[in-house]
């Protein structure tokens, strides 16, 4: 796991804030079943150095709720495609 060095305000996928950011180069599993601090993590596919890259984002429970409602009250578009915003 890294940290990028340019991570962005907001959540690309999901506009929405989050506690923190990491890049992952080879496989990884994601349980938040029963996880006390996370509620999502989003999934960025992006590239660094030439190499194919995963961004995740980690959103606390404070930061979203089960809905997918964001802190401000508003939806967040739950959509298919992999291209932030689309």
């Amino acid at each position: 796991m890294d940290v990028p060095d340019d991570p962005p305000v907001e959540c690309p996928v999901c506009e929405t804030a989050y506690d923190s950011v990491s890049v992952h180069e080879e496989g990884v599993m994601v349980n938040l079943l029963d996880n006390d601090r996370y509620r999502r993590v989003c999934f960025e596919p992006t590239t660094r150095g030439g190499r194919s890259v995963m961004r995740f984002y980690h959103h606390t429970h404070e930061q979203t709720d089960a809905d997918g409602e964001r802190t401000d009250g508003s939806q967040a578009d739950a959509t298919a495609d992999s291209e932030p915003g689309g």
